[in-house]
């Protein structure tokens, strides 16, 4: 099969795509505590994907992480619930799921590295400035992540920055 010529660049399709990046450094984990990985600002923003890749092993008594969404003005709310990541080695994936109450989707639960599965097309969550946090629930906790966060605009100002 011919490749096909384009003057389009990855990047540029990317964009079109899934909407503007945002990429932080790979941060240490949090033990049994929320860390602010995203901020939001100026309005709200249509979540096309939200994902962590491990960049150091993690370990720890069970740790489980979530991602949380807290509004400027309002109440935290969980984007997803637990789970477990002990042991989830360097290249696992873990992804937001499209639907608010179901678990985050990883590689850790189906033993592959470098791959996320039952994850299909947009997330699609929505959320108000303020933050997004990056929650795990074990005291003893050890690794880093670098979390990435694809967006739509839906008002005009709206932007997210990487913490």
């Amino acid at each position: 099969m011919a490749e096909i010529v384009t003057n389009t660049s990855a990047a540029q399709l990317r964009h079109a795509v899934m909407g503007f990046r945002a990429q932080g450094a790979a941060k240490t984990v949090p033990q049994n505590a929320t860390q602010t990985v995203f901020t939001v600002s100026a309005g709200r923003i249509l979540i096309t994907s939200l994902y962590g890749l491990v960049s150091t092993i993690i370990a720890g008594t069970t740790p489980a992480a979530k991602y949380i969404a807290t509004p400027t003005t309002g109440t935290a709310n969980d984007m997803c619930t637990t789970l477990t990541i002990t042991g989830d080695e360097v290249g696992m994936m873990w992804q937001l799921p499209t639907a608010v109450g179901s678990a985050l989707v990883g590689a850790a639960s189906t033993g592959k590295s470098g791959s996320v599965s039952g994850v299909g097309g947009w997330c699609g969550q929505i959320v108000a400035p303020g933050t997004i946090g990056f929650n795990v629930s074990a005291a003893d906790a050890t690794g880093a992540v670098i979390h990435s966060l694809y967006y739509v605009p839906l008002d005009d100002a709206a932007r997210v920055v990487a913490n």
